[in-house]
């Protein structure tokens, strides 16, 4: 496999440091908007959606509580639009990539070339997109486990992409069963968000072996180990019944 390359040069942002987002005084209809997801989203990343407020949101952003109602209404309105910003991104450069992967490579497509291809956009954007994106994967990872609303936030805006993706490992493990390859998706999901928020486990855990923050090699990984771990659930032996 080779190391990532840079996100496409049309979308890609300046990269930067971890940190809060400039404050600034309300100007421009989509300069407003943009300081006010990036203040939300930066608190929400780090202290959930129930840790947050309206307030606390126009304050970061340097704005006055009735532009961020105006622009978004209540608060779920604001996490949503925080949330569609950029999995809009993610999802749609993941769908491309396996799709011209599938169609560049037709018989010859392995599980390897399809997970490579899927995972690469949010490590490389969390690589060199600079804070917002950071923020962004500790958010989707906080969601992925929320049993309160993570489901369905999960849903609306993932799973066309990871249906995509399925769709795709079917065909290179004909025999797979439905509920095998839906189990491997699942576990694949969660190592995949834990990773991407980089909490810094690993490196305690490995007492400085292993860093959280090394996505390159986390990507590595990670395709080996998935395409792995769904050979070995979807093409193992059924258990006979007593």
């Amino acid at each position: 496999m080779t190391k990532l390359d840079a996100p496409p040069s049309r979308t890609a942002p300046t990269p930067a440091r971890r940190g809060r987002p400039p404050k600034a005084l309300a100007g421009g209809g989509a300069d407003t908007r943009d300081l006010i997801l990036d203040a939300a989203e930066d608190l929400f990343s780090k202290h959930g959606f129930y840790g947050v407020t309206i307030r606390e949101v126009a304050r970061e952003a340097g704005v006055d509580t009735a532009l961020v109602h105006y622009y978004f209404g209540a608060k779920r309105g604001l996490f949503d639009a925080v949330f569609l910003r950029r999995a809009e991104v993610w999802n749609n450069e993941r769908v491309e990539a396996i799709n011209r992967y599938a169609a560049a490579s037709g018989a010859a497509m392995t599980l390897e070339g399809l997970l490579h291809a899927f995972l690469r956009p949010p490590f490389e954007w969390s690589l060199k997109g600079g804070p917002g994106w950071k923020h962004y994967a500790a958010l989707v990872a906080q969601t992925n486990a929320n049993p309160t609303f993570g489901g369905e936030t999960m849903a609306r805006y993932f799973d066309p992409a990871i249906r995509r993706l399925i769709e795709l490992i079917a065909q290179v493990l004909p025999d797979a069963r439905d509920v095998d390859l839906y189990w491997a998706w699942h576990n694949l999901s969660g190592a995949l968000t834990l990773t991407l928020g980089e909490t810094g486990r690993l490196d305690r855990l490995s007492n400085g072996l292993c860093r959280s923050g090394d996505l390159e090699t986390a990507s590595d990984y990670m395709v080996r180990f998935a395409a792995a771990g769904f050979r070995a659930v979807c093409g193992a032996e059924r258990p006979i019944s007593a």
